[in-house]
């Protein structure tokens, strides 16, 4: 069916556009055209004044949401669920994100999301594979004893997994720390189609800069799981703003990364070289106030996901919460903030000619938000699948 959706404001990616419908079919933009048109055998679809139409949100790193924990339950109904359970914050596209754990969850979670992305319209783009490639020094709340060096085994499922998942524009992330995994390595995930991000890593600036020649991209929730700069060893987070090519993705949580930080990463890196993740966990979405994580108790207080000692376990915060963080916390424009949250991410994945703008040929799949960045309704495919009224 054809869909004429108009009288609201339109960011169509590039800057906010008046007078303007958005016209869809088969689940794309067919066109933008003026708002007064009345396309033939539309169904016209006509939103408030104050309402603003944006390309719907993506995010990256989405360990559960919903009460759904992906390491849990590594199956493609669990990534569908966490995909549906984060919609009323405008988001339209996810990676189901696996933390460290045992080889048969890895294997679990890669064949569950060939089977989760065949579903029409599910909003599984793919796979985070955050560890188990990474440094027991920078852990965090992962499991040590899954922490290992990857084997041709991995290397092979991971590779295979990111071509097959390729046929169906849909990604294979993988976080490793450049000390843990060789050069011959990374080079073969990369020319496989796996996008490579470092993280939860020790390693100096210059293995990690040697790290980003042989096919690391980016950067796990940027200024975590990382030693501080210092003078005299600048490490992963130098690295990080000092490649101007590589992305970085960023909790603007103002928890993870104290806000300050935030800005001088903002300033650092180029334009649209910085991308929002929530790292959401399962309370997001919920009124939960604790969870389960390899077997402990998480608790959920002051905006915090902690263990019972204190260290951060993911994050308790939604996409568009993030974005009007980026915009009120970080004196962000808001134009940047939603490619922060689009088009960007979208880029990293090499997903950029399908979404992050609106326009004739992009997937149909729009957050509606007002000026304060508060949802209102969600599109995917064409279709409203979640609206606040």
């Amino acid at each position: 069916m054809r869909r004429f959706l108009t009288e609201a404001r339109v960011f169509n990616g590039d800057r906010f556009l008046n007078d303007t419908g958005i016209l869809l079919a088969d689940g794309k933009v067919e066109a933008l055209l003026p708002a007064t048109a009345t396309p033939e055998g539309a169904e016209i679809i006509r939103f408030s004044p104050d309402a603003i139409i944006v390309p719907g949100f993506l995010d990256l790193q989405v360990n559960g949401a919903g009460g759904v924990l992906f390491n849990e339950t590594p199956t493609a109904d669990a990534a569908r669920r966490i995909a549906e359970a984060v919609r009323p914050h405008g988001v339209t596209g996810v990676l189901p994100t696996l933390i460290t754990d045992s080889k048969e969850a890895l294997e679990a979670a890669c064949s569950a999301t060939g089977e989760a992305i065949a579903a029409e319209n599910s909003g599984v783009l793919g796979v985070h594979i955050e560890g188990p490639f990474i440094s027991v020094e920078r852990k965090g709340v992962h499991n040590p004893d899954y922490i290992r060096q990857p084997d041709q085994d991995d290397l092979d499922l991971i590779s295979n997994l990111a071509k097959d998942l390729d046929k169906n524009d849909a990604r294979i992330l993988l976080t490793v720390a450049p000390e843990n995994v060789a050069d011959e390595a990374l080079a073969q995930l990369a020319s496989n189609g796996v996008v490579l991000s470092a993280g939860h890593t020790a390693a100096s600036y210059e293995r990690t800069v040697e790290a980003t020649r042989n096919g690391v991209t980016g950067f796990t929730h940027l200024g975590n799981a990382m030693p501080p700069i210092q003078n005299r060893a600048p490490g992963p987070v130098a690295a990080a703003l000092s490649t101007r090519d590589t992305y970085c993705g960023l909790i603007a949580d103002g928890i993870h990364v104290h806000a300050g930080l935030m800005k001088v990463m903002l300033a650092a890196k180029p334009q649209g070289r910085i991308f929002l993740v929530t790292d959401a966990m399962p309370p997001v979405g919920t009124d939960a106030k604790t969870f389960i994580l390899y077997g402990q108790t998480i608790y959920r207080r002051d905006g915090r996901l902690t263990t019972a000692d204190g260290t951060l376990a993911g994050a308790d915060i939604d996409m568009a919460s993030a974005l009007r963080n980026c915009v009120t916390m970080l004196d962000v424009p808001l134009d940047e903030a939603l490619r922060m949250a689009s088009l960007y991410p979208a880029s990293f994945i090499g997903l950029e000619k399908k979404y992050g703008r609106i326009a004739p040929g992009y997937a149909a799949d729009f957050a509606i938000i007002n000026d304060d960045v508060e949802p209102l309704e969600t599109y995917v495919a064409g279709n409203s699948v979640w609206s606040k009224d």
